[in-house]
């Protein structure tokens, strides 16, 4: 009697999901007698953010109409593994019987061809004739609207070959079909969408030795990033450091202390030593433009002039002032190694520095203060959560070379973050004078509080450009 309620039991589970495998079942039986067949080209990623099947017909040397497989054939054989991983689990739950083995042999023969299909799928890909003119042909998407984009992007095969292939498959837990505690059944690495567009770099960056030391290539990293290949895919090597690094200083001096040039690679900067970065007789060749006095680590570029009415600052005591003890913790996006997060640190106020390597080592030097850096474009979606920030701060990075609609995407981002009633502190903001107006408007359109709001002419440039400066604070909404 037992058995027999065991046997219904699993009937009654495993029936639902064989309705939901008869059609999966029925797609790749079809994609195996079309592969059979003449076919000359098929591109397939294995990825689940880009374009993925792609058919062209060549028979004897003539082309006929394109034979194309629709994009949701992809995510329905990785949804029939999944689905046939879960089943698999279920039956090596059940008590042992005739019945529920024999069952377990069909589902394994089953999952056995998919993941041949799979594999045959793959091995087309990557060995997929180029047309005559020695360009890979890409017909149009017939997948449903929404799906993907129109076109697709140049160099997407890259994903399907070598190790950014083996990156970005996704990665099923232990045991095979069980949900961890973030509630899935695999992990799908992330990369940015962009790195299509950009193949040779990619291949690069994934071009190294597994376990070994990692190339000295992050300046190609970096060329990735701020062309939109973010986030950058992991690799499997060991990170390269100075061979006379050096202990950093003691918390209670680093602050203020010029870092030791043992502890800085400087191989792919112009300055092979810190004391160029900070002489004037090489300051027309430092390799960096932005924030050209960043690397002198003291506070004077924080005294406001004796002319107030003329000066476009506020003060950190005068900003802190507005919230008495309510500034803990905030981010500061700025060309910057850190003094911004220094001086506030002396206030116990704990500040992330976000800034590339902007042709010095601005990071390095940020975590050699003792401060957190982190090593973040522009084009970034900020790592933190909603609602959690109390102040950002951000000087001479965004300004006039910002485009409208990037500066709202930034802006709108920023106000994710910061927590209801935050402050945003726009530092020295500077333009042309006949488009402040417009920049302003986009300031206004948070429908933040003015705390302070100040804009004056940029005194180098004879009135040509002004700078805004401005504390706002971030309203409740409910």
């Amino acid at each position: 009697m037992l058995k027999k309620s065991s046997s219904r039991s699993l009937q009654c589970r495993s029936g639902g999901l064989l309705t939901m495998l008869c059609p999966l079942l029925l797609i790749s039986l079809l994609t195996i007698v079309i592969l059979s067949s003449d076919v000359s080209y098929l591109h397939f990623f294995d990825t689940n953010t880009l374009p993925h099947l792609f058919l062209d017909t060549n028979v004897n040397g003539i082309s006929h109409c394109p034979i194309v497989l629709p994009l949701s054939l992809h995510s329905q054989i990785s949804n029939l593994q999944t689905q046939l991983g879960v089943l698999l689990g279920q039956l090596h739950n059940e008590s042992s019987g005739s019945k529920v083995d024999r069952f377990s042999d069909q589902v394994l023969r089953v999952a056995v061809s998919v993941d041949k299909l799979v594999n045959s799928l793959s091995s087309i890909s990557d060995n997929a004739p180029a047309s005559g003119n020695g360009m890979s042909r890409v017909e149009e998407d017939f997948s449903e609207a929404g799906e993907s984009e129109d076109q697709e992007a140049p160099g997407v095969k890259v994903f399907n070959t070598g190790e950014l292939h083996q990156y970005i498959s996704p990665k099923l837990n232990r045991p095979s079909g069980k949900k961890n505690f973030l509630g899935v059944e695999a992990i799908s690495p992330s990369v940015g969408l962009t790195c299509a567009h950009m193949a040779t770099n990619i291949k690069r960056f994934m071009s190294y030795k597994m376990y070994g030391i990692c190339p000295d290539d992050w300046d190609l990293a970096q060329k990735l990033i701020t062309g939109g290949c973010d986030p950058l895919p992991r690799r499997r090597c060991l990170s390269r450091a100075s061979t006379d690094y050096n202990k950093p200083f003691p918390v209670n001096s680093s602050l203020w202390a010029q870092p030791s040039d043992a502890n800085i690679l400087w191989s792919h900067y112009k300055c092979k030593g810190y004391s160029c970065l900070v002489s004037n007789e090489t300051r027309d060749r430092r390799g960096f433009f932005k924030c050209v006095d960043c690397f002198d680590l003291s506070k004077r570029g924080w005294e406001i002039p004796t002319t107030e009415s003329v000066s476009a600052e506020f003060t950190i005591d005068q900003v802190l002032a507005l919230k008495p003890g309510e500034i803990r913790i905030g981010l500061d996006f700025s060309p910057t190694t850190g003094t911004f997060a220094a001086l506030m640190k002396e206030r116990n106020v704990t500040i992330a520095s976000a800034t590339l390597n902007l042709g010095a080592p601005f990071n390095e030097v940020i975590a050699l203060r003792g401060l957190l850096p982190l090593y973040l474009s522009i084009g970034s979606r900020l790592p933190f959560f909603d609602n959690t920030l109390d102040i950002i701060h951000s000087t001479l990075f965004l300004d006039g070379w910002i485009g409208k609609e990037l500066l709202q995407f930034v802006l709108f981002d920023w106000d994710r973050a910061l927590r209801p009633k935050g402050l945003l502190w726009v530092d020295r903001f500077f333009c042309p004078k006949e488009v402040m107006e417009l920049y302003l408007e986009e300031f206004a359109s948070l429908s933040y509080k003015k705390l302070l709001w100040k804009v004056v002419p940029k005194t180098d440039k004879d009135g040509d450009e002004l700078f805004f400066s401005a504390v706002l604070e971030k309203p409740i909404r409910r």
